[in-house]
């Protein structure tokens, strides 16, 4: 059902918009060869042109172009042959320049589309435009009482502007349209997607309306949140917000806001800025980007295998849900480990679900990632190769499982040292039966006279308990049966 926000005097609709600025993967920065990478000490990645120090040119960094042409014809966006880098003026301690370059009037690529799973099932949301900028610098307020400090490494680290057009209708759409953009990026690898360092940020543009009207409302923008779960959570408070002051006979002022996820709430910052208060102008000293067709189309036959094309193969291709296709499809490393463990004809589904809720698992609590388990696709692989062959049991592959993840030892060697290995002949488990069946008449004559036909179950556990649990117990549930059903015909 489509997101609702239910105000004192009826129902409303949030409108939204997502503007994601993703840091491009590259060694050095946009204009300038100073290194950006995260966590340096701070100003120690910041040349004479990051400084602003008069004299010094910009020289466009091509990787860091073709990292960003790469995303948007994956994004399914027109790229443009000419596009022209543009002074964005404004003044903050960490803008060195006193002007951001960036891209208006003529970006990079327009018209892509993503698609989500929505309120009401899947859309293709719209992207306005992909454009690339420079980064500004980073103020410091906590290192002193009375004084901020202001680090330039981040000053000039290139970005990609993704914005999506006002598509967007509620926090699961959002929270969708965020992670498969993730996904997307880190799957080319031109963003590593690292929301806790910086690298991905979005802001929120959110106005609401009440249900029915087509008109849309004025909007805020909430600015720099960092991680998917905030988002979800400024989404709902910013539209409630709006709607109370609405319905209080207010008016919503066209401003910049800031999240505060410690408190839940969002505060003005300050006046919304128009296009014309930054006084865009083309940089003097930047040439238009220029582009060849020939080119643009070489890189769009390079492109890898995106994540949701991934997904929709898995699901056809396997008979995945979709659900475990896309938890196995969003990162490179999982389809790839998933890839590597179905080789050899394993079943992929039972793989999907051993991978999902065992595997998956392990990693979070572990806090690693899927390319540094220490059980590898190989190891996991003879695993369920004894579960398939009846020489495990599901809760005994469970156990071994857990063994392997915390002493690297193989499956092989456990089910060796624990003499796990469950019992599978039915030679075996049948005497175990009748020797049950046989030193408890008295339960034998309860289901046999319909007194207590449960007592069946009762019987598995005495074979259970005889093999010192080792019984494959759906072959043992299969012989008792057979053996109370020939007892009482």
């Amino acid at each position: 059902m489509t997101w609702r926000i239910q105000g004192a005097s009826g129902a409303w609709e949030a409108v939204m918009g997502l503007e994601v600025h993703a840091q491009i993967l590259t060694v050095s920065k946009l204009f300038s060869s100073a290194a950006c990478a995260f966590g340096a000490e701070a100003n120690a990645q910041v040349n004479l042109l990051d400084a602003a120090l008069p004299g010094t040119l910009p020289v466009c960094n091509d990787h860091a172009v073709t990292q960003a042409v790469r995303t948007a014809l994956a994004l399914s966006a027109t790229v443009h042959e000419t596009s022209v880098f543009e002074r964005k003026n404004y003044f903050y301690a960490d803008l060195p320049l006193g002007y951001q370059i960036s891209q208006y009037q003529q970006p990079l690529a327009t018209e892509g589309e993503l698609e989500v799973e929505g309120e009401d099932g899947t859309r293709r949301i719209g992207i306005e435009r992909l454009h690339m900028e420079q980064d500004a610098g980073k103020s410091v307020h906590d290192m002193h009482d009375s004084a901020s400090f202001v680090d330039l490494n981040r000053a000039g680290v290139p970005l990609m502007e993704i914005v999506s057009c006002p598509d967007l209708r509620g926090p699961k759409e959002a929270a969708s349209y965020l992670r498969r953009l993730r996904a997307l990026l880190r799957t080319l690898g031109t963003c590593d997607g690292n929301m806790n360092e910086g690298s991905l940020r979005c802001d929120i543009n959110l106005s609401v309306r009440r249900v029915g009207d087509t008109e849309l409302g004025t909007r805020t923008e909430t600015k720099n949140v960092n991680s998917v779960r905030f988002v979800v959570q400024a989404i709902e408070r910013e539209a409630a917000r709006q709607v109370a002051v609405l319905e209080e006979g207010g008016v919503i002022v066209q401003e910049t806001r800031l999240f505060d996820p410690n408190k839940g709430e969002s505060r003005s910052m300050r006046s919304k800025e128009e296009a014309h208060d930054y006084r865009y102008f083309p940089d003097p000293d930047l040439l238009p980007l220029v582009l060849r067709a020939e080119w643009i189309e070489q890189q769009r036959a390079s492109l890898p295998e995106l994540p949701q094309a991934r997904a929709r193969r898995f699901e056809e291709t396997f008979g995945l849900a979709p659900s475990a296709a896309w938890l196995l499809s969003e990162e490179p490393d999982n389809a790839e480990y998933f890839e590597a463990l179905i080789c050899g004809g394993r079943d992929p589904v039972r793989c999907a679900n051993w991978l999902v809720t065992n595997l998956f698992s392990a990693l979070n609590e572990s806090g690693i990632e899927i390319a540094d388990s220490p059980v590898s696709p190989d190891e996991l692989g003879v695993l369920l190769d004894l579960v398939e062959q009846d020489k495990l049991s599901g809760r005994q592959a469970k156990e071994v499982f857990e063994e392997m993840w915390q002493g690297g030892k193989s499956a092989t060697e456990i089910v060796k040292a624990r003499g796990l290995e469950q019992i599978s002949d039915a030679d075996t488990l049948r005497a175990a039966v009748e020797l049950a069946l046989n030193d408890n008449p008295e339960q034998v004559e309860d289901f046999l006279s319909g007194r207590n036909e449960k007592v069946a179950g009762w019987f598995v556990g005495q074979v259970m308990k005889a093999t010192g649990g080792k019984a494959n117990p759906q072959l043992a549930n299969r012989l008792v049966q057979e053996a109370l059903a020939k007892r009482k015909s």
